[in-house]
């Protein structure tokens, strides 16, 4: 199976990015599955109903949040109706809509898209590990599921890199997103699980994090209060994941960092090319 993780889309340059490539990019690397990292894709805060709709539009058959997750408001209604809207599995008891998802793509396969968020530097929230462990007993590996992904949101690489080789041989991604920024660490783990400490965004990287640089160089310099973040309006660059499994596991056999766009060295996944 031929699986596309896409990190944290922000703002619009972002979303044009998604898509004006994406649609071509399916075609092209004949792709199974897509999952997008939806948080910060309305304005850099959240994500709204119609903005999740074009996403899907565009190719994904899954989006995931994180921290977020419902800075706008509406999502905290229409993540319910919408099931290819996953957030943090992990939030406390009773926060509306799912925590993972079994998504059929093509062929009738089915994987099963877990999001959750970490604890280090991130705020209170539930044992990762344990939730992540229940969703997989229950919907386990070559049996229930095709292929399992799990986007875990957080800052600590060493949170993620736990979670990796925690869940190695389990599941068929971890791929870890929240800070915005690509590292070079994207590898098939010893159990052959596909991993990478954090996809990077999907936006304009002349800023601070896909936002406008002023007030953020601002707030480092003075300690007087300012003006709200806003994203960033130049070229947006794709960046994340390209894995492929084996169809007999579902354990990764190619793993390769995906950058498409300005500002960044690009990368392609040779085994699609």
């Amino acid at each position: 199976m031929r699986i596309l993780f896409l990190g944290d889309v922000v703002g619009r340059p972002g979303r044009t990015a998604i898509a004006n490539q994406l649609p071509a990019l399916r075609q092209r690397w004949r792709l199974d599955c897509v999952v997008i990292n939806g948080e910060n894709a309305a304005g850099g805060f959240g994500i709204t109903e119609a903005i999740c709709d074009d996403l899907l539009n565009a190719g994904a058959d899954a989006v995931t949040l994180g921290n977020h997750a419902f800075d706008q408001r509406e999502a905290l209604v229409f993540i319910e109706r919408q099931p290819k809207l996953v957030r943090p599995l992990n939030f406390p008891r009773g926060t509306p809509g799912r925590g993972a998802a079994l998504i059929e793509v093509s062929g009738g396969r089915r994987v099963l898209v877990i999001n959750a968020i970490a604890r280090v530097f991130m705020g209170l929230s539930d044992d990762p590990f344990a939730a992540i462990e229940r969703e997989v007993e229950a919907c386990p590996l070559g049996m229930a599921a095709d292929a399992i992904l799990v986007d875990f949101h957080g800052e600590a690489t060493s949170e993620k890199q736990a979670l990796g080789h925690y869940l190695d041989g389990r599941v068929s991604v971890v791929v870890g997103t929240h800070t915005h920024v690509p590292t070079a660490d994207a590898r098939r783990l010893p159990g052959g699980t596909a991993y990478q400490s954090d996809a990077g965004m999907c936006g304009d990287y002349d800023s601070v994090l896909g936002c406008d640089k002023s007030e953020p160089i601002r707030r480092f310099l003075e300690a007087t209060p300012g003006s709200r973040f806003e994203s960033a309006n130049g070229s947006g660059t794709l960046c994340g994941l390209a894995v492929e499994t084996d169809d007999a596991t579902g354990l990764a056999v190619h793993v390769s960092r995906i950058t498409l766009g300005p500002e960044l060295e690009n990368a392609r996944p040779a085994f699609w090319e």
